[in-house]
């Protein structure tokens, strides 16, 4: 299989899982766990649910970035926007929840991989010196 089938998986796959999770983020459709949530996990989600807009804006950003990736459309931009929300997740499973990181890696490591495959696009941005136009 050739390196630019496997991004375009890596690309859907990626998209779909966000696409679902921030929609189950406004619908929860999705069952609960089986496996026991640590009670400081516990304790940070519920503080993030009671500000009654986190979680909102990160469903939201979730389902647009999925879109964006299912679609191959702006998907540099995707990139950057489910950045900060997948460190996150992984310094939340990491600290919090180490028992149920793979999940959280396995959308670590599709990112990276992801952010290589298109780092020409990142390549402006990561400029040390630059001018207005």
């Amino acid at each position: 299989m050739k390196a630019r089938h496997i991004a375009v998986i890596a690309r859907i796959l990626m998209g779909l899982i966000f696409l679902v999770m921030g929609l189950n983020g406004f619908l929860n459709f999705i069952p609960q766990p089986s496996t026991p949530v640590p009670a400081k996990a516990l304790a940070f989600l519920g503080a993030l649910y009671s500000t009654g807009y986190m979680v909102g804006a990160a469903s939201g950003i979730e389902v647009v970035a999925g879109v964006m990736l299912v679609a191959n459309r702006w998907v540099p931009l995707a990139l950057a926007l489910i950045a900060p929300i997948i460190v996150n997740i992984m310094l939340l499973h990491l600290f919090l929840a180490p028992a149920l990181i793979a999940p959280a890696l396995v959308v670590f490591l599709l990112e990276i991989y992801l952010a290589w495959t298109y780092r020409a696009a990142f390549r402006p941005m990561l400029a040390m010196h630059t001018a207005p136009d």
